[in-house]
C-alpha cells in the first residue's frame, strides 16, 4: 500500500483503505477481514498501527470482534461509511470548491447544469 506523505496518520489511511474495499464490496457484510498480522504484513506497517485502524473502525461501528475468531464487517457498514464521507465532504471539501466557484464567478444554475450533464454522462 502506498501511503499519502501529507498530515494524515498512517492508521487513518488504513482504515480508509479498509472503508474502501467494503464500499466496493471486497469485504462483504459478517465477512471476516484479515487479522491484525495479515493486514500489516500486507501493508508492511507496525502491527500496532493497523490495531489503531481496527480500534477506529469498530469505533465508528463499521466493523466487530468476535473474541478468538477475527474481526467483521458490521452490518450496515456502507451506510455508516457513506454518510461518515458525506459528512466530512460537507465539512472539508465543500467549503473549499464554494469559495473557489464564487471566486471564478460560477453561478448555482450553472453548477447545477453542469452536475447535471455529468450524471448523464454516468449512465
Amino acid at each position: 500500500m502506498e501511503f499519502e506523505n501529507n498530515r494524515r496518520a498512517i492508521y487513518l489511511q488504513i482504515a480508509d483503505k479498509i472503508m474502501d474495499d467494503i464500499m466496493a464490496g471486497l469485504h462483504p457484510v459478517e465477512e471476516r477481514i484479515p487479522s491484525v498480522r495479515e493486514y500489516a504484513a500486507m501493508v508492511e506497517v507496525n502491527a500496532n498501527t493497523v490495531m489503531r485502524a481496527y480500534d477506529y473502525l469498530t469505533r465508528e461501528e463499521i466493523i466487530f470482534n468476535r473474541r478468538g475468531i477475527g474481526f467483521f464487517v458490521k452490518p450496515g457498514a456502507q451506510n455508516v461509511i457513506a454518510a461518515m464521507r458525506k459528512r466530512m465532504f460537507f465539512e472539508t471539501e465543500m467549503p473549499k470548491l464554494f469559495t473557489r466557484l464564487h471566486a471564478i464567478g460560477i453561478t448555482p444554475d450553472e453548477l447545477s447544469s453542469l452536475f447535471k450533464q455529468f450524471l448523464d454522462s454516468q449512465k
